[in-house]
């Protein structure tokens, strides 16, 4: 899931230099003690066994004394086996227990669903405000200021990448340095390769290798190989104009094969596929003829993708129909899901009006992370200065050899050519059911939250979607927010379980007629703390659930070990995130973002608050009766504005006794 906001600050250095004397080093990530965690998981249990109680189930207190049996008898038992051995498990890890052995596997490797819509992230950009007005409005073919934006965007990432390996950016003697060094250096030369099982992530070539050096681009379903390094040591970037030549012929060559009949074979779904079923296809792929070991070495090796979208039939520019237009054309839609490859980390996508944005796999790095680098890449708009011409020549036009491209074709068979058909397909379905869509609120953001409220707008925004969800569905749910454990060596998140008794509390008072502004106001207040409290211990290495997921895995079931906390039917409940939420910075720079729902019957929900608005991206199913998008989103606005009016109503008039207890 996406993370938090990270609150990044750019640092800065006159000089480069690979050697940094004071640099820092990153405590490890501890292993929670155990009863610490069961002590709080038994909290989080609470609103849920209150719901059971409102509704017919086993008393509050004979419920919960139950659970706290289990609890003890785990503490005291098998649990504590369990702990010693996540705890030997960490002094063997070279960087932590969790990421080192669980969490990619069981977060995401092992996961067999498509990636399309499911797991990989999607981030749609502002536009350009130095391209003419001319070139947005073209929405036919390959465009020339399309590929432009394309060269500027690839340049714009890489520099980032080389300012930052140069520690101009960042450096490692701050901690968020070290952390961001690290996890940037996921998002490139890498894919998640499809395997039985368990995929596994490609091992990035040496930074000198010819493929290290290269990106892929996408056009027509076509992939084609361009460097975009020349061969030193270190490599040196190119001038974004000859990164704009080099893409201009393979725009060349794509028109050619076009005008001469040929059709590419859309082998790109694959990777869209169930991993199961592009596991086989790929083995078979490979096995037709060591070209296909080649291209598909080439695109796992490559820094990123590139893909440069054909014209839509229906994509209107401007309003919410634009803006939605816009965010689907990343995510992927049925014209363009062949003009990707899924696996990749980080795509950059350019539609013929020069839309962009990007998309990319989850497991090697969380989504903040290329929404950093995409916010750096973005600061700075196409600089004309760059180019020996402001406008771009139209197409066609002459290529010299120097920009010569490599094509990176397939060979195929007609069980390869059917199974991408049936690829295309499934992956049709899977478009057709996403009911996906951002959503701009404008009467206010972080700043009223914060200087008249005095408030965590993160927590402000949790409470809001719950009301909102409470109000479509007339029940609640388990519901994940991502805390970034970034302060840690190779951390990565943790659960913030929004769900809790104060929340349930307050929702409860602001749907129930008889209750007052005040009383409300006080247990927005309780909800608001309790939330914030949850937040501060997930991301300081203090959340339940990456350790229950631990000592859970030390379980040893063939030797007859057994706990019923784990078998207990709530313990799956209270993880069945049928709200899976998460936000990244401001976004000012993007105009939305988003992210798959983890149930069909649920909602991924991604909002980029900002100091005067709040932008959520949403995503369900068609198919699913009880989910709407369009109807969660009036909730939501409805959310916001009741919220207002009630802390307007109830301005600095909470009670002194609350404000007390909250402290507790």
């Amino acid at each position: 899931m996406l993370p938090t906001r990270l609150g990044l600050r750019p640092f800065m250095r006159s000089s480069s230099t690979k050697a940094v004397p004071n640099a820092l080093s990153l405590p490890r990530l501890q292993v929670p003690e155990l009863r610490k965690t069961l002590d709080r998981y038994l909290r989080s249990l609470e609103p849920f066994l209150l719901e059971d109680e409102a509704h017919g189930g086993l008393p509050f207190h004979s419920a919960y004394t139950l659970r706290a049996k289990w609890a003890d008898e785990f503490a005291a038992g098998v649990g504590s086996l369990c702990q010693e051995r996540l705890l030997a498990l960490d002094r063997a890890s070279p960087n932590n227990w969790l990421d080192d052995n669980f969490w990619i596997k069981k977060a995401y490797l092992e996961w067999r669903s498509p990636l399309l819509v499911n797991s990989n992230w999607w981030l749609a950009f502002e536009d350009d405000t130095q391209i003419p007005v001319h070139a947005k409005e073209e929405m036919s073919d390959i465009t020339p200021w399309q590929v432009r934006r394309g060269a500027w965007l690839v340049h714009r990432v890489l520099c980032f990448k080389d300012r930052l390996d140069q520690q101009e950016l960042y450096p490692e003697t701050t901690r968020t340095g070290i952390w961001l060094r690290d996890s940037v250096s996921k998002m490139f030369n890498s894919a998640r390769i499809p395997k039985p099982i368990c995929d596994l992530l490609s091992k990035p070539p040496k930074p000198t290798q010819p493929d290290a050096l290269k990106i892929y681009v996408m056009v027509h379903n076509w992939c084609y190989a361009i460097p975009v390094y020349h061969p030193a040591s270190p490599p040196k970037l190119m001038g974004v104009q000859e990164i704009e030549m080099r893409i201009r012929s393979v725009v060349a060559d794509a028109r050619k094969r076009l005008a001469a009949g040929e059709r590419a074979i859309p082998i790109g779904a694959l990777t869209a596929d169930e991993r199961d079923k592009w596991t086989v296809n790929l083995q078979h792929l490979l096995g037709l003829s060591p070209q296909n070991e080649q291209t598909h070495h080439a695109i796992c090796h490559s820094l990123l993708g590139l893909s440069l979208d054909g014209a839509s039939p229906s994509s209107p520019l401007t309003g919410q129909e634009g803006l939605t237009s816009h965010l689907l054309s990343i995510r992927s839609t049925n014209s363009n899901v062949a003009n990707r490859i899924f696996d990749k980390p980080c795509t950059i996508i350019v539609d013929p009006s020069t839309r962009a944005g990007c998309s990319g796999e989850h497991s090697p790095c969380d989504a903040l992370v290329p929404s950093i680098v995409a916010e750096w890449a973005l600061v700075d708009r196409v600089d004309a200065s760059c180019f020996s011409d402001p406008e771009p020549a139209p197409f066609p036009s002459k290529i010299s050899d120097s920009a010569a491209s490599e094509r990176l074709d397939w060979v195929v068979d007609a069980k390869l050519e059917a199974e991408c058909a049936n690829a295309v397909a499934r992956a049709k379905s899977i478009i057709d059911d996403s009911d996906g869509n951002v959503f701009w609120f404008q009467d206010y953001g972080t700043d009223w939250i914060k200087n008249t409220l005095r408030q965590s707008p993160d927590a402000y925004i949790q409470m809001v979607l719950q009301l909102a969800y409470f109000k479509t569905r007339g029940e609640f749910t388990a519901t994940y927010e991502t805390a970034l454990t970034r302060m840690f060596k190779r951390g990565r998140t943790e659960t913030i379980r929004t769900f809790t008794k104060e929340s349930r509390a307050w929702v409860l008072g602001m749907v129930d007629g008889n209750a007052s502004q005040q009383h409300r106001r006080n247990l927005l207040h309780h909800a608001l703390h309790t939330h914030s409290t949850l937040t501060r211990e997930a991301a300081t290495g203090r959340g339940i659930d990456r350790h229950l997921l631990g000592l859970r895995l030390m379980l040893r079931p063939l030797s007859g070990e057994e706990a019923p906390l784990f078998d207990d039917e709530l313990f799956q409940r209270s993880q069945t995130w049928k709200l899976s939420t998460s936000g990244l910075s401001a976004g000012n720079l993007f105009r939305g973002t988003g992210f798959g729902a983890m149930y069909d019957d649920g909602y991924g929900i991604n909002y980029l608050a900002a100091p005067d608005m709040i932008k959520f991206g949403i995503e369900s199913k068609f198919s699913c009766a009880q989910s709407s998008t369009d109807a969660l989103k009036d909730a939501i606005f409805e959310a916001l504005y009741e919220m207002r009016t009630l802390c307007l109503a109830t301005d600095g008039a909470v009670s002194e006794s609350v404000q007390a207890t909250s402290r507790l």
